[in-house]
């Protein structure tokens, strides 16, 4: 059930509004770092997809992963995004009740950006998370625990933040960098499963022969190499991605707050503060894996912003 609002986002009809145009924000332009970093190890992960296509219908080298690189256009549809991509990360589309609560929140959003309803997708994602986020062109997840939990005003903020991310052309880059990184991911992991098949039979049967032995410890010993240096590209890449998020967050905020709906968003993460504790990371494996700014942060910030205003 929804909580009762504290106050109300007015939307101020008197004056002409122009519509929200997609801006370049600096931090879309970082977010090539991560694209950057993954894009050795996907050249050679694709090399290595490529070798069967080659083998059995003579498939070229580069038409084959020009042709991959092409098909990211597809994580842009709103159709894919609907059909493909929200289920691929677990979400769904709202049910009646959802849609009940999203759509008064969603609504002033739109209007005060003078954006069409159609333009963006929402989808709920089933968690116990108070969350949500941004994902390729058009696409909106918001958890079930923050559409059960958060009051009209609240889930507004939120909803303005997640816009901001697209309007900022923060999710072009990063999306582009996890398309790339499917075929590494699989591929280290197909080469870790091979290591481990390998250390198996090497135990099972090179005890008998010690020439066996040796052989299987070594093919174990490469196959590990050749996974790490996949996974080691990613690693970097996560790295670098949840670094420029971290700006983007900041940047998605600003937005919020020129929006008119900085207060709310406040609140709404002093509501996460309250109900999961501080998310300030202490070790340096903390703060690499951190994607987003501490909400003690981004409040601090957020309450800044409004009293320039």
């Amino acid at each position: 059930m929804q909580a009762t609002h504290l106050y109300r986002v007015r939307v101020d009809t008197t004056r002409p509004r122009q519509a929200a145009r997609r801006n370049l924000d600096s931090s879309a332009v970082t977010a090539l770092a991560p694209v950057i970093a993954v894009a050795p190890v996907w050249a050679l992960s694709i090399a290595i997809w490529w070798l069967p296509f080659h083998a059995i219908w003579g498939v070229p080298l580069l038409l084959f992963a020009g042709g991959y690189l092409a098909a990211v256009v597809l994580l842009f549809l709103r159709t894919v995004q609907v059909w493909v991509l929200a289920p691929l990360l677990g979400a769904r589309r709202p049910s009646r009740h959802e849609h009940a609560v999203l759509a008064p929140a969603w609504r002033p959003v739109l209007q005060i950006n003078d954006i069409p309803g159609h333009r963006y997708v929402l989808a709920v994602l089933p968690s116990n998370e108070l969350n949500a986020f941004a994902c390729g062109g058009h696409l909106v997840v918001v958890t079930s625990y923050a559409i059960d939990t958060l009051p009209r005003d609240e889930l507004s903020g939120v909803l303005a933040h997640e816009l901001s991310h697209h309007l900022g052309l923060h999710t072009v880059a990063l999306t582009i960098a996890h398309w790339l990184s499917i075929p590494v991911l699989v591929l280290a992991r197909v080469g870790f499963f091979l290591q481990n098949v390998a250390s198996a039979a090497t135990t099972s049967f090179g005890r008998p022969s010690s020439v066996f032995s040796v052989v299987g410890h070594t093919i174990a010993f490469l196959l590990t190499a050749i996974s790490w240096v996949f996974l080691s590209g990613l690693l970097l890449s996560n790295a670098l991605a949840n670094l420029v998020g971290q700006d983007s967050e900041l940047q998605a905020d600003r937005r919020a707050v020129q929006m008119g709906f900085g207060r709310p968003l406040a609140i709404a993460l002093r509501r996460v503060v309250a109900e999961f504790g501080s998310d300030r990371p202490i070790t340096w494996r903390e703060r690499l894996a951190a994607t987003h700014p501490p909400a003690r942060t981004r409040i601090a910030r957020i309450e800044a912003m409004l009293r320039q205003r």
